[in-house]
């Protein structure tokens, strides 16, 4: 498959991914764990079938020390043992964040909830921040038809 724009490339949408990378900094900076907001990441992308960032945030995980059963349980984390309540609880949140259009109001109160007990407001936010800047890059990536397969971790630091 061959992508339809370079998105690096291209001066309209290189420069918004850029913005969207920059946007994300103040979540790499937070408190909420990297492991976490990498399974978040991870989670919205198999949800938005986007291999681009399904192939950067899997190999981010395993370069960050994550075992092959956990990544490769991520798409079924709710039979799974191998998740924290706290993941389970941001696992969550992302599906309902990711799939606002399937239920009347968005995320329910219960997730809302559920996460809370895990999270403090900042860390909250992070998640929130997260999941609303990796769909936005699973929009995009999916329109362009970015191939997954080529990243290497860390390729993308600043």
């Amino acid at each position: 498959m061959e992508p339809r724009l370079d998105a690096l490339a291209d001066p309209v949408i290189g420069k918004v991914f850029k913005h969207l990378v920059a946007a994300g900094r103040p979540v790499a900076e937070s408190t909420l764990p990297y492991v976490t907001q990498e399974l978040v990441k991870l989670r919205a992308s198999q949800i938005n079938g986007c291999g681009f960032c399904v192939d950067m945030h899997t190999k981010d995980l395993a370069a960050a020390g994550q075992d092959a059963t956990r990544i490769s349980l991520v798409a079924a984390w709710r039979e799974a043992t191998v998740f924290t309540d706290a993941e389970r609880a941001a696992l969550e949140l992302a599906e309902q964040g990711t799939r606002l259009a399937d239920t009347a109001g968005g995320v329910g109160d219960e997730a809302w909830e559920n996460a809370a007990r895990h999270y403090d407001e900042d860390q909250l936010a992070a998640l929130v921040a997260t999941i609303a800047l990796i769909n936005a890059f699973n929009r995009g990536n999916v329109m362009l038809r970015r191939p997954g397969g080529d990243y290497r971790p860390g390729q993308f630091a600043s």
